[in-house]
């Protein structure tokens, strides 16, 4: 099989196991996602300004205005649509990850796609969210959507840089160190760069006082208990049909 075969088959597999951990995604952000986000939703239109029509009469708020799309729809169909649409495009994005990985992460294919996971995880959803993490509605300014976007995709590509360049520190360390000190050294590094990243990029503590924290909270537990659900799903469900496959090539 030429490499251009493998990593296309690697791609689609990606994609295929995406749309799986985009349902089981669906499932989480249903079961307690919806929750603490209606607490959000509920706050949001009690605190909407009204807007006055110029006549004198009175105005109409927020919350008096139907949505173009009703919760009921956003919260099944919606949301079932963008978890699997999310699911397809990190599990392409992982398929082509682990074609570049294969080989150079140790021997073992459910192993080395369950490290990639772990770091795409890291990279893309847990060192973000030590300094942004998700807000439901209600809880940022408006004034401010532009620049938070702007520091939070910043902060994505250097925590994928510090990572790739933590992987590649303990590869390029292991022959003179051994591979657990290696793993060790790259691992403190990286702690350390990330470190600095957390405590240099600008925070937006915009959170009203009287929001309920318990919401907020569970609001982001939610947010993480679905990004854990899509890359373990991926690198479970993903090494085992590789190295199936691989199997059967070989026999």
């Amino acid at each position: 099989m030429t490499r251009t075969l493998l990593v296309r088959g690697m791609l689609v597999r990606g994609m295929l196991v995406g749309a799986v951990a985009g349902v089981l995604a669906f499932a989480v952000a249903y079961l307690i996602g919806e929750p603490p986000l209606e607490v959000g939703i509920a706050y949001e239109e009690a605190t909407a300004p009204a807007h006055d029509h110029g006549d004198g009469t009175g105005g109409h708020s927020k919350a008096d205005q139907a949505p173009p799309v009703s919760r009921t729809v956003q919260a099944t169909a919606g949301l079932a649509t963008a978890t699997i649409v999310l699911g397809v495009a990190l599990g392409g994005v992982y398929g082509l990850a682990y074609a570049a990985a294969q080989g150079r992460l140790g021997s073992s294919v459910r192993g080395t796609a369950l490290a990639v996971a772990g770091f795409g995880f890291l990279a893309l959803h847990l060192v973000p969210s030590l300094k942004y993490p998700a807000n439901p509605p209600a809880t940022s300014l408006d004034e401010t959507i532009g620049s938070r976007t702007q520091w939070y995709f910043a902060l994505v590509a250097l925590s994928l840089l510090v990572v790739i360049s933590a992987v590649l520190l303990g590869r390029s360390l292991a022959p003179r160190l051994g591979a657990w000190n290696a793993v060790t050294v790259a691992a403190l590094a990286g702690v350390a760069a990330v470190t600095v990243l957390l405590l240099a990029l600008p925070a937006f503590g915009e959170t009203p006082a009287d929001y309920s924290a318990a919401a907020l909270w569970q609001f982001r537990l939610a947010s993480t208990a679905i990004q854990v659900t899509l890359w373990a799903t991926l690198g479970l469900l993903f090494g085992a049909l590789t190295e199936r496959s691989l199997r059967r090539a070989a026999g």
